[in-house]
């Protein structure tokens, strides 16, 4: 999925001509903390609220203000996962679309991300998950696939997560069966250690909410 799927029509853009007043109001109605300042189709720049507050005279126009962010955007045909890395980093909650000449396109809200990222990780698809531990030499995606594979199932999701000071590494996968029992046990055959399996429906909704509560986290929400 790429930047223009994921932009939100509703997000309202202001001039350099309107009122810090004003653009606070549209951020109360919006639920947004960050609004794109864009004058004839040319993206000046992201205002905050916080920018807004600093700035200690609600009255005075956007033009006035000076931005705590220089700029940012992504352009149109970017990857998902280049926005989240971008919207991580500045803490947005608006990232601005921008065309390959540089106007503006559009916006994507925190919302809307996070919603298609979790659809893209197969929340609401059936099946189970399991964690394996292994070490970064002796991963091998086509071994776990085959792994998988062999025991009449599909891998649906893939995540690997490390620590810098480790060659230690989690792999997360989801599949698409509930019954984990001959999986595992191949796993096991292989010499990977099982950290967790999840299996009943409850166990998967306490799953999803510690990634979800992960995912946000890392957000800096």
């Amino acid at each position: 999925m790429i930047a223009r799927d994921l932009i939100v029509d509703s997000i309202p853009v202001v001039k350099t001509s309107d009122t810090g007043n004003s653009a606070l109001s549209w951020m109360e109605m919006h639920r947004l903390s960050h609004l794109p300042i864009v004058n004839n189709e040319e993206f000046l720049g992201l205002v905050s609220d916080s920018d807004i507050y600093d700035n200690n005279c609600l009255d005075d126009p956007l033009g006035n203000h000076n931005l705590s962010l220089v700029r940012p955007y992504v352009f149109q045909n970017q990857h998902i996962f280049e926005v989240v890395d971008l919207v991580a980093k500045l803490n947005l909650t608006v990232i601005p679309v921008l065309d390959q000449n540089k106007h503006y396109f559009g916006a994507i809200s925190l919302f809307k991300l996070v919603t298609e990222f979790s659809k893209m990780i197969s929340v609401e698809k059936a099946g189970g998950i399991i964690i394996l531990e292994s070490t970064i030499h002796d991963y091998s995606l086509s071994e776990i696939a085959q792994i998988v594979e062999s025991n009449n199932a599909k891998v649906l999701i893939l995540f690997v997560s490390s620590t810098d000071d480790s060659t230690v590494i989690s792999i997360t996968l989801k599949v698409d069966i509930t019954d984990l029992a001959s999986i595992v046990q191949t796993f096991e055959r292989y010499n990977y250690k099982i950290k967790a399996s999840f299996l009943s429906e409850d166990m998967l909704k306490v799953f999803y909410q510690d990634r979800y509560d992960s995912f946000l986290n890392y957000l800096n929400i």
